[in-house]
């Protein structure tokens, strides 16, 4: 029994409470709970709980300073164990265009995507782009002939299709062209706002404002048409579809045509801002062209 009690007052005088009142020796139950005790114990309880936290800030920082393992089922992903560091990897080489022509996003990097489109780091990048563009901009003026333009894309560029592929596992599921047309004739796409901002930056500054679609024209003219007034793309100078001239022919074949008649026609292309790096490469180019992100599907 002593030795019980010498032990309980060891553990007292540990944490600074000494409870003078008490005779450990005698069995005396006389506890005094002075303010200078309880000050001593609420500080040692309180310091445990930092170190605590400290510890649990370390191994968060720890977790995410290295490549992560992460495992996600549900209706949008399939059953997929993904590394971060190689879909990071995967994405830097979509848009730099190293990773040349791609048919879907690789099984492994479905889940990565989803969080990348949703989760905030795509509206940062693409903020960046934008200001990117703003600087460009501030550095020029448009000439009083009304001959300055800027070429802009229609699909993932002005008007987002974010909704349709999040049911395709965001570019996970190979491209559906009927199911495509389905969802552009609803006319539900809505504004990408970043762009529409630019849109309204470039009508305001005094630039004739092209956009350059592949979206078919017999198709999709009424519906697209309605679809960017609805949004707010207003005061452009030219909706360019696809004709049947150019049925089956390659985007960057199409575009550069049409950046060819648009030339001819007398205007300077200032700038061009697309999705798909088929909306900035091939012949006639803009002085600038800017491309914001896109790592769900890949257009030739």
């Amino acid at each position: 029994m002593k030795e019980m009690k010498r032990r309980a007052r060891h553990r007292f005088l540990e944490i600074g409470f000494e409870p003078s009142g008490y005779d450990f020796g005698r069995g005396d139950s006389k506890i005094d709970t002075s303010k200078s005790h309880l000050r001593k114990a609420l500080s040692f309880v309180i310091s445990a709980i930092l170190a605590m936290w400290k510890f649990f800030l370390l191994l968060l920082t720890n977790l995410f300073s290295k490549p992560t393992l992460a495992y996600k089922t549900g209706p949008f992903f399939p059953n997929t164990l993904f590394d971060s560091s190689y879909c990071l990897s995967w994405r830097v080489a979509v848009e730099t265009n190293n990773a040349g022509p791609w048919g879907t996003v690789p099984m492994e990097c479905v889940l990565y995507v989803g969080r990348y489109m949703l989760g905030g780091q795509y509206n940062r990048d693409l903020k960046t782009v934008m200001e990117m563009i703003g600087t460009y901009l501030d550095g020029m003026e448009a000439s009083d002939d009304g001959m300055d333009a800027w070429v802009l894309d229609v699909d993932d560029t002005c008007l987002s299709n974010l909704f349709y592929y999040q049911e395709k596992q965001f570019g996970g599921m190979p491209f559906d062209p009927a199911a495509f047309k389905s969802w552009a004739g609803k006319g539900m796409c809505s504004a990408i706002l970043p762009v529409l901002d630019l849109f309204n930056k470039l009508i305001d500054r005094g630039y004739k404002v092209f956009l350059l679609t592949g979206r078919d024209d017999l198709t999709f003219r009424d519906i697209t048409t309605a679809n960017l007034q609805n949004q707010g793309y207003l005061g452009y100078e030219r909706l360019i579809m696809r004709t049947a001239d150019y049925k089956g022919k390659g985007a960057k074949f199409f575009k550069s045509a049409m950046r060819k008649q648009l030339m001819d026609e007398g205007y300077r292309l200032r700038g061009n801002v697309g999705d798909q790096w088929s909306d900035l490469q091939g012949d006639y180019l803009a002085d600038r062209n800017f491309k914001i992100p896109n790592p769900m599907y890949y257009v030739p």
